[in-house]
């Protein structure tokens, strides 16, 4: 068995890691490279391997920077089958349509108003082209046995934690078993159960996100009140980023909370500006099983915003006057309705724009959070007046503390630990713990690197 790592290295983004044993080759993850325009590059990039000759794929979670490939890979000639949860189907139902529709909004705005450099502006792929990849999602289920992939290969599914139907991938050949910790969730997460513990395994790919970093202590409700409340106090609108699935449903569930304590004015209007992320609560309620809240609870949640559909009703929420919280996607501010918001409120130094999770090198977001005076959007400069703030206890992913105790559950070490989806200096921090603190081999692969296991 070997594997070669075709995203998530070096960055948080892109995640494809090739496994092949003799002549079957599967690809765990199928994600969409995002942040600095080298990496998104590469999504235009052919993959050093032929999608006609990959026999299967295997999905971890929902979240594009996982499956968001997966439309260019049918169109491209792939025609195995897509393994993932139920409710990673279900999500990837919503997700990849959303996503091949917001590629084809954002070319026809450019060509519309002639900002981009090609003539004409086109999409990665379409929204016809990623409900077509959907008839190729396998479904499976959280359980004890593995699932048979393809050739001498099977999987294991094992919640992770982190988003609805997040999963823990143990592959193996019959020989050879490799886990792939997908992105794991916290220990004490508002929506989801800790990631499940993993024993043993031959060779282990494990995530990186925070991997230099730990999650403050404050209660993240209590912090997400205090900006509503100081915005509304001097009249403003905050606007927060969220990513559709699991960031925007705790937002509202804490709103939730937070009206009817009185932490918030329970008239203060709020509007989720995202069908996406509407259809997506809507999932968490048909797999309670897989969360935290209970039937009441979701529908608190469910009840805390005014759900925004068409473009009309979108827009019409920037022409209306006073305080306001406007939930939109993206989460780190890469594309959708949120940035038509944006430009609408960042320029009033009343309002807030608040980021509720993290934000990849590259992205908007970084660049707002790191105090830059003005960001590119639709191909014109926009001042950045309004306070920009961040919710970072709200993430989904664990830090190191919480990724060091996950690792803590295996009996023995694995023959090689990789370290990915991180930046650089994340990446190599958690080398570093992982070395001094466990004395296991591990190492930080390099994008398109190689390795016989």
């Amino acid at each position: 068995m070997d594997i070669q790592f075709l995203g998530a290295a070096g960055c948080v983004t892109g995640a494809k890691y090739l496994v092949t044993s003799g002549s079957v080759q599967i690809l765990v993850d199928c994600g969409l490279f995002q942040g600095y325009k080298q990496l998104r590059l590469r999504n235009w990039e052919p993959l050093p391997v032929d999608p006609t000759a990959l026999d299967a794929v295997v999905l971890t979670h929902a979240h594009l920077d996982h499956s968001g490939y997966l439309p260019l890979l049918v169109r491209n000639g792939f025609r195995g089958k897509a393994f993932c949860t139920e409710a990673t189907a279900d999500l990837c139902n919503i997700l990849l349509p959303d996503s091949g529709h917001l590629q084809e909004e954002d070319a026809a705005f450019a060509n519309r108003h002639r900002f981009s450099k090609h003539a004409p502006a086109l999409p990665l792929y379409t929204e016809d082209d990623a409900r077509r990849s959907l008839g190729q999602l396998s479904r499976v289920n959280f359980d004890k046995l593995p699932t048979r992939i393809a050739g001498p290969f099977s999987a294991k599914f094992q919640p992770a934690g982190h988003i609805l139907g997040a999963s823990i991938v143990s592959l193996t050949d019959g020989h050879t078993t490799i886990t792939f910790s997908g992105d794991l969730g916290r220990d004490h997460d508002v929506l989801m159960a800790p990631p499940t513990v993993v024993e043993e395994t031959d060779y282990l790919v494990v995530e990186s996100t925070y991997g230099n970093r730990q999650h403050p202590d404050r209660d993240p409700m209590e912090n997400l009140g205090q900006v509503i409340r100081n915005t509304a106090a001097r009249g403003g609108v905050v606007v927060i980023p969220a990513f559709a699935v699991g960031r925007a449903q705790a937002l509202l569930y804490y709103i939730s909370l937070l009206k009817a304590s009185g932490a918030i004015p329970a008239v203060l209007p709020v509007f989720l500006d995202s069908p996406m992320a509407k259809d997506a609560t809507g999932i968490y309620h048909k797999h309670r099983q897989y969360h935290r809240l209970t039937p009441e609870q979701c529908r608190q949640m469910c009840h805390a915003a005014k759900m925004v559909n068409t473009v009309d009703e979108s827009k019409a929420i920037d022409q209306q006057h006073g305080s306001k919280v406007v939930i939109a996607a993206s989460g780190m501010a890469t594309g959708g309705r949120v940035l038509h918001h944006i430009k609408a409120f960042a320029a009033d130094h009343r309002n807030t724009i608040l980021f509720a999770g993290y934000q990849a090198a590259g992205t908007r977001g970084a660049t707002m959070l790191a105090g830059a005076e003005s960001v590119k959007i639709h191909g014109q400069y926009i001042a950045i007046r309004a306070q920009v703030a961040q919710v970072e206890n709200l993430s989904a992913h664990a830090d190191s503390n919480e990724i060091m105790r996950w690792l803590g559950g295996f009996k023995r070490p694995p023959r090689n630990t990789f370290i990915t989806h991180g930046e650089p200096e994340a990446a190599d921090a958690l080398r570093l713990r992982i070395l001094e603190e466990l004395m296991w081999p591990c190492r930080v692969p390099a994008y398109r690197d190689t390795f016989f296991l």
